[in-house]
C-alpha cells in the first residue's frame, strides 16, 4: 500500500554548512563548453589557415610585397570566427542557466528550489512528476512513484520505486511523488554531466558540414599533384624560379575555398544568436539547420497550440447521481493529490476540500491515464479518461460525444467500493466502477496559433496534432487553431502495431487522440521509416520518448526538466511563434551557404582547370597572386558574405553536394577555359605585352565571376542587383584608378585586348545560359526567393 508523504525536516542549516565546509557539495564537472583558448586555437589552427600560411611563406621567399595580400584571409577568418563564437558561447551560457534543472530540497522543514550545484550530501529532495533527478540517492517515501530511466538504460517502461529503492541522476519522475536522500553527488553521481547538457556548445554534424568537409578532402588530394605539375611546367616557361613559384602560389591560392568554412560557421552562429534574442535556446549549431529540413511537425496539443492553461467548464451528471456528492469527491481528489497536474489544479480552484480521510492514493500516470484515491468512509473515487476506465459503453457514448464535439476536454469521475491496488500494490482498475459524472474542461488556444499553422502549411510542412485527450476534443481544438485538414480525430487505441500500417495511417490522418507515450515514439519512427524528417514538440514527461527519438525535439521552457534535457531546441518563453523564425533562420543558412558554396567550388574548379592548361601549354602563369586575390574578393568573398546573411524562404532539401558540384564544376570549367583562351590570344598578339595579357585575363575572369554571381542570385531584387552593381563598380575602379592599377599590377591592354575580353565574356555567358539545357550532368542553379516575412 502506498502512503501519503509527510514533509519531514531534512537537514538543518548547521548540517548544510558543515557539509559545504567539508566539500560535500554537488559540484558537477564542467560541461564540454570550449574555453576562450580552445576557441582561439580552433579558429586559428585550421587546415585552411595552414595551407594559406604555407603559401604565404613561399610567396614571401619568392617575391615579398603585394602578392602576399591573400594571407589577409587568415587574419580576417580567425578574428571573425573567434568573435562570433565567443558571442555565441556567452549568449548560450546565459540562456542555459534559465533552462537548467532545479532541485526541490527540504531543509529545516521548508521546501525550496535550489540550483543543482547547491545540493549537499544527505540532502532530502522532494520528487514530483516531470522532475529530473539530479543526484543519486535512496527513496525514503513514495506515493505511486515511477521513474523513467530510458536515458540511462534504454528501457522505455517506467520503473516502480518504493522506500529503499535506488534512483539515479539522469532519470526522471514519470508519475507519483516521493522523497529521496542524496548519497552520491557531484562527480560520483551516475550521470553527473547530464544536468548541464544545455551548456554544451558544439559544431554538430550536419549535411552542410559533411558536404563542405567532403569538398575540402577532395581538394587536399587535388591541389598537391596539380601544384607539382604546374611548378615543373612554369620552371621551364618562366625566366626565373621566383616567377615560377609565384605562379604556383597564385594557382594554389585560387584552389583553396578559404572563405567557405568561415561563412558557414558565421551563418550558423548568427542564426543561433538570432534565436537567442527570441529566447530560444539551440543546444547545437546544427539545430538551426535541422528544423529547416523538417517536412513533418508533430505538435503536442497542450502547451503548444494551446496555452497550457486549463479551466473548469462544467460538471455533467450521469445516471441521476447526486451533484453535491460528486463535487465533494472532486474536491477530495484534488486535495489528496500531492503533485496535482493542470487538470487537477483547475478542478481544485472550483471545488473546496471536504476533508475526507484517505487510505490509498494512486497518482496520475500518462500510461494508464487515470488517478484515484481510496477514502476511509467514501470508497474509491477515480478520475481519468472515460475510454480507459469504462471502455466504449453505449449508454455513455451520446453524452461523451456531445461534450467532446464542442472542443471540451472530458474526464470521467467514477466510484467503486473496491480498492485501487492489487495484491502486489500495483494500480488496477476496479471491475465495478460506476460512472458518476463527466468533468468538462477547456483549453485556451494560443492567439497566434492559426497564423503559425498556416505558415507551416504554406511552407510545405505537414502537421500532425498528437494528444492524450479524447480524439474529438483534439480535433475540435485543432479546428479552432486553424488546422485546415483536421477532420475527425483518430483514436490511437485503434492504431495498428505494424510499423508499415501505422505509417499508412499517418499518411492520411492529421489529428490523433488518446495517444500513449510509447505510441508517440512509434509514430515518430513510422514517419522516419517513410523518409520523413520529423520534429516533435512537447512539454510533459509523457513527451520525452518521442522528443528523444525525433530528428529534432522542441521543448517548452515551462515544461518538465526531462523534456528540456532531451530536446535540441528549448523555447524558454513558451512562444510557439518562435518556430517560424527557427525555420526562417535554418532556411537562410542552408540556402545561402549552398549559393556561396557554388561560388567557392566554381573558383576551385577554374583554378584547377587553369593550372592544368598552363601545365600542358608550358606558358607563363596568367595571374599574379594579388590579381587572383582581387578576383576572389569582388566576385566571391564580399558578395558571398552578404548573400550568406540574406533571409530566404525555400525549404531545405537533401542533395547539397550533388547540386553544388553539378553547377559549380561545369561553370568553373567554362570560366577557366574561356579565361585561358583570352589570355593565350592576347599573349600571342604582337601589340599586347605579357602584363597586358594578364590584365585581360583578370578582367575576363572577373566578368565571368559576376555572371556566375548573377546566375546564383536569381530572381534579382533591389538588394541583389545593388550588390552585383557595387561589385562591378569596384572592379571598374581597380581598372581605372592609377593607384589601384599599380597595387594590383594591372596594365590595361589596347583595344584589341578589350575586344577579346568582351568576346570571351559573351562566350562564357552563352555557355552558362545554354549549357544546363544541353548537357545532362550540368544543372541550373535553383532560384532563391528572398523572405517576405521580415516580422518573424
Amino acid at each position: 500500500m502506498s502512503e501519503r508523504v509527510d514533509t519531514p525536516q531534512g537537514l538543518t542549516t548547521t548540517e548544510v554548512a558543515q557539509r559545504v565546509a567539508a566539500g560535500q557539495t554537488n559540484q558537477i564537472p564542467a560541461a564540454p563548453s570550449r574555453t576562450f583558448a580552445q576557441i582561439v586555437r580552433a579558429n586559428v589552427l585550421t587546415p585552411i589557415n595552414a595551407i594559406i600560411g604555407t603559401l604565404f611563406v613561399l610567396v614571401m621567399i619568392a617575391s615579398p610585397g603585394p602578392d602576399a595580400l591573400f594571407a589577409g584571409v587568415v587574419i580576417s577568418n580567425s578574428i571573425i570566427g573567434i568573435v562570433q563564437e565567443v558571442r555565441a558561447k556567452r549568449t548560450l551560457d546565459r540562456l542555459a542557466v534559465l533552462s537548467s534543472p532545479k532541485a526541490r530540497v527540504i531543509r529545516d522543514g521548508e521546501t525550496a528550489e535550489l540550483a543543482v550545484d547547491e545540493v549537499v550530501l544527505d540532502d532530502l529532495l522532494a520528487l514530483t512528476p516531470g522532475d529530473q533527478i539530479v543526484v543519486d540517492g535512496l527513496i525514503e517515501a513514495a506515493v505511486g512513484l515511477e521513474a523513467d530511466e530510458s536515458l540511462l538504460t534504454g528501457e522505455s517502461d517506467p520503473v516502480d520505486k518504493g522506500p529503499g529503492d535506488r534512483v539515479l541522476s539522469g532519470s526522471f519522475v514519470a508519475a507519483g511523488s516521493g522523497l529521496m536522500r542524496a548519497d552520491r553527488i557531484g562527480a560520483q553521481s551516475y550521470a553527473s554531466t547530464l544536468a548541464e547538457e544545455a551548456r554544451r556548445f558544439q559544431l554538430a554534424h550536419s549535411e552542410l558540414k559533411r558536404g563542405i568537409d567532403l569538398i575540402l578532402r577532395w581538394l587536399t588530394w587535388i591541389i598537391p599533384p596539380v601544384s607539382v605539375v604546374l611548378l615543373w611546367s612554369l620552371w621551364r616557361a618562366e625566366d626565373t624560379w621566383q616567377e615560377a613559384l609565384r605562379g604556383v602560389v597564385a594557382a594554389a591560392v585560387a584552389m583553396v575555398p578559404d572563405g567557405l568554412v568561415l561563412l558557414t560557421s558565421i551563418s550558423l552562429i548568427v542564426g543561433v544568436l538570432a534565436l537567442a534574442r527570441r529566447h530560444a535556446l539551440a543546444k547545437e549549431l546544427a539545430s538551426v539547420e535541422l528544423l529547416a529540413r523538417v517536412d513533418t511537425l508533430c505538435l503536442d496539443k497542450t502547451g503548444t497550440i494551446t496555452t497550457g492553461d486549463i479551466v473548469f467548464a462544467d460538471l455533467r451528471m450521469l445516471h441521476q447521481a447526486e451533484r453535491t456528492r460528486a463535487r465533494d469527491a472532486l474536491g477530495a481528489l484534488a486535495a489528496a493529490d500531492p503533485s496535482p497536474n493542470a487538470t487537477m489544479a483547475a478542478i481544485a480552484l472550483r471545488h473546496p476540500d471536504p476533508g475526507w480521510a484517505t487510505t490509498e492514493i494512486v497518482p496520475f500516470s500518462s500510461a494508464r491515464k487515470w488517478s484515484g484515491v481510496v477514502f476511509a468512509e467514501h470508497g474509491s473515487w477515480v478520475l481519468g479518461a472515460p475510454e480507459m476506465l469504462v471502455g466504449d459503453q453505449a449508454d455513455m457514448a451520446t453524452a461523451l460525444e456531445a461534450a467532446t464535439s464542442s472542443g471540451h476536454r472530458v474526464v470521467l469521475l467514477a466510484h467503486s467500493a473496491q480498492t485501487l491496488l492489487d495484491a502486489e500494490g500495483k494500480p488496477v482498475t476496479p471491475p465495478d466502477l460506476e460512472p458518476v459524472a463527466l468533468v468538462l474542461l477547456e483549453d485556451e488556444v494560443r492567439p497566434d496559433a492559426p497564423e503559425i499553422l498556416e505558415y507551416f502549411r504554406l511552407q510545405g510542412v505537414e502537421l500532425k496534432v498528437i494528444s492524450g485527450d479524447h480524439p474529438d476534443t483534439v480535433a475540435a481544438v485543432a479546428r479552432r487553431a486553424g488546422l485546415a485538414d483536421a477532420g475527425a480525430g483518430f483514436d490511437a487505441r485503434q492504431l495498428p502495431e505494424n510499423q508499415a500500417e501505422l505509417a499508412d495511417t499517418l499518411e492520411i490522418t492529421s489529428v490523433f487522440g488518446r495517444v500513449t507515450p510509447h505510441q508517440k515514439r512509434a509514430m515518430v519512427h513510422a514517419l522516419q521509416d517513410r523518409g520523413r524528417i520529423v520534429a516533435m514538440t512537447g512539454d510533459g514527461v509523457n513527451d520525452v520518448l518521442a522528443l528523444k527519438d525525433a530528428d529534432m525535439g522542441i521543448a517548452m521552457g515551462s515544461g518538465s526538466a526531462s523534456t528540456r534535457a532531451v530536446a535540441q531546441l528549448v523555447l524558454l518563453d513558451d512562444s510557439f511563434a518562435t518556430l517560424p523564425r527557427v525555420v526562417s533562420e535554418g532556411r537562410r543558412v542552408i540556402t545561402n551557404i549552398e549559393r556561396v558554396a557554388n561560388l567557392f567550388v566554381a573558383k576551385a574548379a577554374y583554378a584547377v582547370m587553369l593550372a592544368f592548361l598552363v601545365g600542358i601549354a608550358q606558358v607563363p602563369f596568367l595571374f599574379l597572386p594579388r590579381q587572383l586575390t582581387l578576383v576572389g574578393t569582388f566576385s566571391i568573398g564580399v558578395p558571398g558574405f552578404f548573400l550568406a546573411l540574406e533571409a530566404t524562404e525555400r525549404r531545405a532539401r537533401a542533395g547539397f553536394i550533388s547540386r553544388v558540384l553539378r553547377f559549380a564544376v561545369p561553370a568553373g570549367t567554362v570560366a577557366g577555359v574561356v579565361t585561358f583562351g583570352v589570355y593565350e590570344w592576347s599573349r600571342r598578339h604582337d601589340a599586347i605585352t605579357l602584363d597586358e595579357a594578364r590584365t585581360a585575363a583578370t578582367a575576363v575572369l572577373l566578368a565571368i565571376g559576376l555572371v556566375i554571381l548573377v546566375r546564383l542570385s536569381r530572381p534579382l531584387n533591389l538588394f541583389r542587383a545593388s550588390l552585383v552593381a557595387a561589385m562591378a563598380a569596384s572592379l571598374a575602379a581597380t581598372m581605372i584608378v592609377p593607384g589601384l592599377q599599380a597595387w594590383f599590377a594591372l596594365d590595361p591592354p589596347p583595344a584589341q585586348g578589350w575586344w577579346a575580353v568582351a568576346a570571351g565574356t559573351g562566350v562564357a555567358t552563352a555557355a552558362l545560359l545554354i549549357g544546363p539545357h544541353l548537357i545532362p550532368f550540368w544543372t541550373e542553379p535553383e532560384k532563391v526567393s528572398p523572405s517576405t516575412r521580415p516580422g518573424l
